[in-house]
């Protein structure tokens, strides 16, 4: 015979958590941290000429560094010597306050042309450096060659 209160013979209340759901909720993410990581690495934006990608919304004009297929570049709408481009994006205030600009190559340029440019940009104390596409024509897939 058993007292009031104490329940069936033999069974007894658990007291310990369970921590097997809660080690499952840390793995993964654990792995969505180590998915991740390496994509928030800061770097240079780099995009293909014709990419298939959502358009980046800025809040403000950002300036815009434009080589043309003759390697002529502007700052913005002013035509500049590759050999003085340096020292203009050294002594532009909002270059050096913003420390981002925005290149807009074409795509015919030798990928040494665009290297200058990128390295200049460097040297003259810009961090960010976004790289600006065009979108990819519809009925073409990407990577596919121009008509």
């Amino acid at each position: 015979m058993t007292s009031a209160g104490k329940g069936a013979p033999g069974r007894s209340t658990m007291s310990e958590i369970n921590v097997t759901p809660m080690v499952d909720v840390m793995l993964v993410l654990l792995v969505i941290f180590m998915v991740t990581a390496p994509l928030i690495q800061k770097g240079v934006k780099v995009d293909l000429p014709e990419a298939k990608a959502a358009p980046v919304e800025a809040s403000e004009k950002k300036l815009v560094l434009s080589v043309d297929a003759r390697a002529r570049v502007f700052l913005g709408d002013a035509e500049i010597p590759l050999d003085d481009l340096e020292e203009k994006l050294r002594t532009n205030a909002r270059a050096q306050a913003d420390k981002e600009i925005y290149l807009h190559a074409d795509k015919s340029l030798p990928y040494g042309v665009v290297v200058e440019v990128m390295a200049a940009a460097q040297r003259a104390g810009i961090g960010n450096l976004g790289m600006i596409t065009d979108p990819v024509s519809p009925g073409r897939k990407k990577g596919t060659p121009a008509r």
